[in-house]
């Protein structure tokens, strides 16, 4: 009896590692071959014969790789190379953070702290290169702030256009993406915990505008000081409202 109920333990065990393979070897073809987003990959035939494999083998390998958006399954077409995106990454941080009904406090600080901790970094990379048109640009967004902000209307889709224009002149592709990550995040969970920044409109304004103002006068660590006061307010908030809430 003993032996028999180890079995389907085993085999499950033994197909995950086949599954393991045939993803890295997927992946390694992609690397190899230098494939890009969109193109095409071998077929499940293909597929079958190069890795000596079954055909449920590569299905169930594939399937979980384009779960993380590295394979794309087109049924009736074929398979390509996937986009990489950070779409599980998001699902996967925001399944984290809602499976902790008691810490949704803990769980949005977090993810503020960590886009905290990358912006502070990341502003003094930028403090000193950003141009005069870049700095307009900021100047233009932190406008509209302000005229929703008078109006006594919250403007979330704004403040993520400044936080990404902010960093453009980097260069750097990855940046947007993370920044674009968290900020998912943190609205999914707020949203899915009823919880919204109830920081007056005219003072988010306020503290992007004291971002701006010391970019513009090159102060390196007044940008850097600006930009902890913006998000250790909504920490705070957060945290007031939250564990009132919780009756923490």
């Amino acid at each position: 009896m003993r032996r028999m109920s180890q079995e389907p333990g085993n085999r499950r065990r033994v197909e995950r590692r086949v599954s393991s393979r045939i993803q890295r070897e997927v992946m390694q073809i992609i690397f190899d071959r230098k494939l890009l987003p969109g193109a095409p990959l071998p077929t499940e035939s293909e597929l079958m014969e190069d890795l000596g494999v079954s055909r449920n083998s590569v299905r169930e390998a594939l399937k979980t790789l384009q779960a993380l958006d590295i394979v794309d399954v087109r049924h009736g077409y074929g398979t390509y190379v996937g986009q990489a995106s950070l779409t599980p990454f998001v699902d996967g941080l925001t399944f984290r953070a809602l499976t902790r009904p008691d810490d949704t406090m803990d769980a949005l600080n977090e993810i503020l702290q960590v886009r905290e901790v990358l912006e502070e970094g990341l502003i003094r990379r930028v403090a000193m290169t950003l141009s005069q048109p870049e700095l307009d640009g900021l100047d233009v967004v932190v406008a509209r702030m302000e005229a929703a902000g008078s109006d006594g209307r919250s403007f979330p889709e704004i403040d993520r256009e400044f936080h990404e224009l902010l960093y453009a002149s980097l260069g750097n592709a990855l940046v947007p993406q993370l920044l674009g990550a968290f900020w998912m995040v943190f609205r999914r969970v707020a949203r899915a915990r009823d919880w919204t920044d109830g920081t007056p409109p005219e003072l988010t304004a306020r503290r992007h505008r004291d971002i701006v103002t010391a970019l513009r006068a090159r102060d390196v660590e007044g940008a850097e000081r600006a930009m902890a006061v913006h998000f250790r307010g909504i920490e705070a908030r957060a945290a007031r409202e939250l564990g009132e809430t919780l009756d923490l």
